[in-house]
């Protein structure tokens, strides 16, 4: 496998329905101030695509809040969402076209609330450039895993066409097979009543 190497410029300034899903098998890096960097592979992704979808920050158009959305892609997105977690993205696109990629999960870690929390990931590293940093950045090494589409998380308040879009992009490995233990457990519970 050849040695990783920090994503450059173009990777970013593409749509975010190019870059989303294939930040899926890339390692995002987080340097420490005591210099250890913490090192994931990415498992899942979701895009945000323009003031058009309703389930985007962008669709209240450019705010104090959004304006790093509007930036040319390549920096991060942090936000603190509900007021709990820190959620991180990289901006993609052009400049003045707001476009994100929510990194949802990374190996060992399923949730963006989760990752951030284990990579310190806070409001500190907002707008900062993926491709300059040496405090968070984004590595290719290779891996290019297949995907799975499937509808956003937690965007309720989208209209229905952005709700059921399949604009989350999931390593089938990271899958959780929650319907699968379910029916397996309601059809063991059966099993038993039936004796």
């Amino acid at each position: 496998m050849p040695e990783p190497k920090k994503l450059e410029s173009d990777f970013y300034t593409r749509d975010v329905l190019e870059v989303a899903p294939d930040l899926i098998g890339k390692i995002l890096v987080r340097r420490l101030l005591t210099g250890e960097e913490l090192r994931y592979r990415i498992t899942e992704t979701e895009a945000y695509r323009g003031e058009e979808d309703t389930g985007c920050h962008a669709k209240a158009g450019k705010t104090k809040r959004t304006e790093t959305l509007y930036m040319k892609g390549g920096h991060t997105y942090v936000y603190l969402c509900y007021g709990v977690h820190f959620l991180v993205n990289a901006v993609t696109g052009a400049e003045e076209q707001p476009q994100a990629a929510l990194i949802r999960g990374v190996v060992g870690y399923y949730g963006p609330g989760r990752l951030t929390k284990a990579m310190q990931i806070t409001k500190d590293l907002n707008a900062v450039d993926l491709t300059a940093s040496d405090e968070i950045w984004i590595e290719e090494d290779g891996t290019k895993p297949e995907y799975v589409t499937g509808k956003r998380i937690g965007i309720d308040y989208a209209c229905e066409y952005y709700r059921n879009i399949e604009w989350r992009f999931t390593a089938p490995s990271e899958i959780k097979p929650k319907k699968v233990i379910k029916a397996r457990a309601s059809a063991e519970s059966n099993l038993l009543t039936k004796r």
